[in-house]
């Protein structure tokens, strides 16, 4: 799908060549075809124009001859517009940010009697979900803007059509369309996303996309070109303040107290910011430290209980000893995972054993259908066992077979039996789905709480593209009492991989408990399980609770020499914290894996109210793009003129009064992983490829009959006909005919849609 999109820009670029911007104006720098297609990927927020017809590219201000063109895009060809301005804001509470970018385009490249879908794509840092969206059209007064809805509610729209535009077509980047903007016009975008801030080495890192390409700037030299920046950390650590170490813009500081600083970035520049904008800043001292978060719900909250959040950041501390390590890898090495995802995994396998010490044990299982060892028993971490795991890797994990995952977890669960030093890790990689996953989860929930040591088994999951269902593999993980995280993103994934490694292995108290539950009156706890406190991330617990908090609570566990650890926090309210917000998006995740497992409605349900109410979309709720309400009421009130009655026909004008007062509703693609495809996982397709949907047999036939022009020009076509027999001659005949009829239909569904806008 990305390789798709890139292409589709560099045939834009192509084709901005034919605009004329006036006599000594130099045109902006088109790059010749790079080494991969992905270089044409946005790399921070960016509008194109989606032109089916190459005639139509042209300067609207100053129109010039261009050579006709034989031909149409399909798929349409995407033409970066040239940027006004540029404005982002970033909120940052705890590990997460919130963004919002508005920027401003010229569709510089159509004329001004024709108009054109617009696409904008939209590139997110860690973890990004895309929040909403809001469009001004300046040219038609037009506004539009994004809502969540659930399922059944977009029955109720009149007009709906499903944006196949729209949708993750790399893990980070998604694109929505804008539809029939007119050629010259200027329309601003406003977007909303949320992404984690990654945290390490007691430090928290925010990256947001902000690289834009040389040929997004405008042409002409009276055009200015300023750029903004805002940026409002909040670490919630109340008595320290917040140091920013490292920022790839020049902030200026203009406000600073205990545990928040604002900053501030405004500048008129030469070309658009070609360095994406990080930050550094550091949130707690050499030791661990937290606090616990209160608030009362908004008035509009369908939940009157109140919302706590617990809050614990390792920080920098180096004599907090880490737990012994026994880990058991369990690799997916079924059909689907040959190639690059198997070599990426064990290249990801490899870097993972580099970090163990000798001290630790491992083994590693592979399954496909059946399971294949490294071992028979666990094996110290030396160099030369690290050593001959290298060459095992090379000659035993060879992709074929189907995916059974039941038999290699209960295998990894006896392997790690046995001993109490140390934790007990298993880590599952995986990239497909299996018709019983709920029975795998009931077995290691029975595996995980039957187990008679100290510290039972964690189980950490990471799944690989859509075909896995990602909810399972959160349940498993949330069992495990282990860490989770997955990918859309095929091509690079061996960082995270490496990441949830050392966060899942790094632990430094575990069996953690937290006294102040057992004196609520009732709690909902996300997660359901306390995790350990490790190094190398926060440890956060969210929830609802009735009740009365007191004003310190304690958070106890055991330390790796199986001393007891306690550690007291104190209870404050979050005054200035969207603490709702904040915490939505793991709550959520959290909800959605609980509602897969226990397939019950009300979780479902629940799960709606919560991402309507938070703004954050689920697997049970669609974002739609609409008219803004007053919009709508503007077009569905249209006055017809006297002038207009004398020229239509009655019949005519109630028709057009019809199309007037349908506004079409597009449903944008879902950004949620989905469920799994399990039928995927039978037929062994790989991760990166999408699964191949039905075609019409229009499409097919128009398609086809495209392809054969494109190929064939007139004056073969006369000689071939000419050595024909008469019989032939009326097949063909007949066929052009269907052919032809086909294409006025495509015709007539073009032209209702735009009279329906």
């Amino acid at each position: 799908m990305s390789e798709e999109f890139a292409l589709r820009v560099e045939q834009g670029l192509k084709l901005s060549r034919r605009i004329y911007y006036g006599k000594g104006i130099t045109p902006p720098v088109v790059p010749d075809s790079p080494s991969s297609p992905e270089n044409f990927l946005p790399t921070a927020i960016t509008a194109y124009a989606s032109i089916t017809d190459p005639v139509a590219v042209d300067n609207p201000d100053v129109p010039s001859y261009q050579p006709y063109v034989h031909a149409r895009c399909d798929p349409s060809a995407l033409v970066p517009l040239q940027m006004l301005g540029i404005e982002m804001r970033v909120d940052c509470w705890l590990d997460m940010a919130f963004v919002t970018v508005t920027g401003r385009w010229r569709v510089h490249c159509v004329m001004p009697s024709k108009r054109f879908d617009c696409c904008v794509g939209v590139p997110m840092g860690e973890k990004g979900t895309l929040l909403g969206a809001e469009i001004d059209v300046l040219s038609n007064e037009k506004s539009y803007k994004t809502k969540l809805v659930t399922e059944d509610e977009t029955s109720d729209f009149e007009n709906v059509h499903k944006d196949k535009d729209s949708r993750f077509f790399k893990s980070h980047i998604y694109t929505f369309k804008i539809p029939h903007v007119v050629g010259g016009s200027i329309f601003s975008v406003n977007v909303n996303w949320s992404q984690k801030l990654i945290y390490r080495d007691g430090k928290f890192h925010l990256n947001v996309p902000f690289r834009f390409p040389a040929y997004v700037n405008p042409v002409g030299k009276e055009i200015t070109k300023r750029e903004k920046i805002v940026l409002n950390m909040n670490s919630c650590v109340s008595g320290g303040e917040v140091a920013s170490s490292y920022t790839s813009h020049p902030l200026k500081v203009i406000h600073r107290e205990a545990g928040k600083l604002s900053c501030e970035y405004e500048a008129e520049v030469p070309s658009w910011s070609r360095v994406d904008f990080g930050v550094s800043f550091n949130v707690s001292s050499g030791d661990l430290s937290g606090n616990v978060l209160i608030k009362s719900p908004s008035p509009w909250d369908s939940d009157d209980r109140g919302i706590f959040c617990l809050y614990l950041f390792p920080g920098t501390t180096k004599h907090k000893k880490l737990f012994k390590r026994r880990v058991v890898f369990v690799i997916d090495i079924s059909a689907s995972m040959k190639w690059k995802p198997l070599e990426d995994v064990k290249k990801a396998l490899l870097e993972c054993l580099a970090k163990l010490q000798a001290e630790d044990v491992f083994n590693i299982i592979a399954f496909n259908d059946e399971i294949l060892e490294f071992s028979t028993s666990m094996e110290f971490a030396t160099d030369e066992t690290i050593s001959a795991v290298t060459e095992w890797l090379d000659t035993n994990l060879i992709a074929n077979g189907g995916t059974n995952m039941l038999l290699p977890l209960k295998q990894a669960i006896k392997l790690l039996e046995g001993s109490n030093i140390g934790v007990p890790l298993v880590y599952l990689v995986t990239d497909g789905s299996v018709e019983n996953e709920r029975e795998i989860c009931n077995a290691m929930k029975e595996s995980c709480s039957r187990n008679g040591k100290s510290i039972s088994p964690r189980i950490s999951t990471f799944g690989i593209g859509s075909f896995c269902n990602h909810y399972f593999l959160q349940m498993l993980a949330r069992i495990g009492n282990g860490y989770y995280d997955g990918t859309n993103n095929t091509d690079s994934f061996e960082h995270q991989m490496s990441r949830l490694f050392d966060i899942a292995s790094s632990t430094i108290v575990a069996n953690t408990t937290f006294d102040a539950l057992k004196l609520l009156r009732s709690v909902e706890l996300f997660p359901c399980h306390i995790p350990d406190i490790t190094l190398c991330d926060p440890l956060i617990l969210s929830g609802r609770y009735k009740g009365e908090f007191p004003d310190e609570v304690e958070l106890r566990g055991t330390l790796a020499d199986m001393s007891c650890f306690t550690i007291e926090l104190t209870v404050q309210k979050a005054k200035d914290i969207p603490l709702d917000k904040v915490l939505a998006r793991r709550q959520i995740n959290e909800l959605t894996a609980r509602a897969w497992f226990e397939d019950k409605k009300e979780l479902q349900e629940k799960v709606m109210r919560l991402s309507i109410q938070t703004g954050f979309p689920s697997e049970y709720t669609q974002m739609v793009l609409s008219l803004k309400h007053d919009e709508e009421e503007k077009t569905m009130a249209r006055p017809v003129s006297i002038k207009e009655i004398l020229r239509n026909p009655p019949y005519q004008i109630h028709k057009q009064m019809q199309r007037s007062n349908s506004v079409r509703t597009s449903l944008l693609g879902k950004q949620g992983y989905g469920f799994g495809n399990v039928t995927a996982t039978l037929k062994n397709v790989p991760p990166w490829i999408e699964e191949p949907k039905e075609t019409e047999g229009t499409e097919l036939l128009i398609r086809a009959a495209s392809g054969v022009v494109d190929r064939v020009c007139c004056m073969c076509c006369l000689q071939c006909m000419s050595r024909v027999s008469d019989q032939c001659t009326i097949v063909f005949s007949q066929l052009c005919a269907a052919l032809a009829c086909f294409q006025c239909i495509g015709c007539c569904f073009e032209v209702c849609g735009c009279l329906d806008l």
